[in-house]
C-alpha cells in the first residue's frame, strides 16, 4: 500500500487556474448588471487594436465576414450589451472587431 497522496492531473490543475483568472470578472458582473455598463469608448486602445466599430456593415476590415456582428460573437452578453473582450463596457450589438467568434449554437 502506497502512502503518497494522488496527484491532482493537469486538468484539474488547468481548471483551478482558468477560475482563478476568471474570478474578478465573475464576482464583478453582477454589479455592472445592477449599474448597466458605459459604452466602449471610441479612444479605447484595446478596442483599436482590435479594430472596433459600432456598426459592423461599416468596416473595411478584411477579416469581417458577412453577417458577423457582436449580438452573434461568444463573447457578447446579451443582456448587458457586455463584452468578455472588454469587460466593464457595453458594445454596440451591430458592432464588430477582429476577436469575434461565432457563438456556439
Amino acid at each position: 500500500m502506497s502512502d503518497h497522496a494522488p496527484q491532482p492531473s493537469r486538468r484539474r490543475v488547468l481548471q483551478a487556474l482558468l477560475l482563478a483568472a476568471a474570478a474578478p470578472a465573475l464576482l464583478q458582473a453582477p454589479r455592472a448588471r445592477a449599474a448597466g455598463l458605459p459604452p466602449l469608448p471610441a479612444g479605447n486602445p484595446q478596442a483599436k487594436a482590435l479594430g472596433y466599430v459600432a456598426d459592423a456593415k461599416a468596416t473595411t476590415n478584411a477579416a469581417h465576414k458577412p453577417g458577423s456582428a457582436c449580438a452573434n460573437c461568444q463573447f457578447f452578453q446579451a443582456g448587458t450589451s457586455g463584452c468578455a473582450i472588454f469587460v466593464g463596457f457595453a458594445v454596440a450589438p451591430t458592432g464588430w472587431c477582429t476577436a469575434w467568434a461565432k457563438k456556439a449554437a
